[in-house]
């Protein structure tokens, strides 16, 4: 009996044990909050990521499992792009992607017979998810200040399909006389009945009044059904 539970296979069993609660725990978490990796995401991953570094210390020791663990840190990657969603100028799901990376992580140690090291790390993970959101929360509720941050600043219109290729040049045109090069025209909208474009200034500082008096200047134009501008932090 205890040599049973001192064999490789006992190891084995106590480091899928090991990345199975962790992975539940790092898991329950995500569910709780209902994003995409949710609970059996992570225990899946966690689990898998400690029965490749248990298989390749097995088959080749240390030498094996470190090999593995280069192959699962690359692959994990694309698992974690699954679950990154852009809609519109936002991109979601990279706090999911970076837990899957890290519950491969805390699978990589619990497969490396290193269960301490492994809860030790759980730990921080779900400290990160749920200690830090009241901080996070208070940090995305200040007004952004362009003093304060990199900015890009966008000029918007809304016009007629037809009149798009003219609306263009005015935007550049009336941009180019305050000074502010534009980086890029993008289309957000596009019916049978208006277009809505961006002009995306070359990241900078700028003044509040001088954005105010170009769209006053964009919408003198009759090809302008509205115009205004926002303000976004860049990454």
């Amino acid at each position: 009996m205890n040599d049973l539970l001192h064999s490789p296979y006992a190891r084995t069993v106590g480091g899928y044990l090991t990345a199975f609660v962790l992975g539940t725990l790092i898991g329950f978490e995500r569910q709780w909050r209902q994003r995409s990796a949710g609970l059996r995401t992570n225990v899946l991953v966690a689990v898998g990521a400690a029965a490749f570094c248990d298989l390749g210390a097995r088959l080749l020791g240390p030498e094996g499992a470190t090999r593995i663990i280069a192959y699962v840190v690359s692959g994990i990657g694309f698992l974690g792009a699954g679950v990154i969603l852009k809609d519109g100028t936002q991109i979601r799901g990279l706090n999911t992607a970076a837990t899957l990376w890290c519950s491969a992580a805390v699978g990589t140690l619990a497969g490396s017979h290193l269960p301490a090291e492994a809860c030790t790390l759980g730990m921080f993970v779900l400290a990160g998810n749920t200690l830090l959101r009241p901080l996070v929360n208070w940090v995305n509720r200040r007004p952004i200040e362009p003093e304060d941050t990199e900015a890009q600043y966008s000029v918007h219109v809304i016009c007629r399909p037809r009149d798009v290729s003219e609306v263009r040049d005015l935007l550049d045109s009336v941009l180019e006389r305050a000074s502010y090069p534009v980086r890029s025209v993008e289309t957000l909208s596009d019916s049978d009945e208006q277009v809505e474009l961006a002009a995306i200034l070359v990241p900078s500082t700028a003044e509040a009044d001088e954005l105010d008096a170009a769209v006053s200047a964009l919408e003198e134009s009759s090809l302008v059904l509205s115009s205004t501008w926002t303000l976004q932090t860049t990454s």
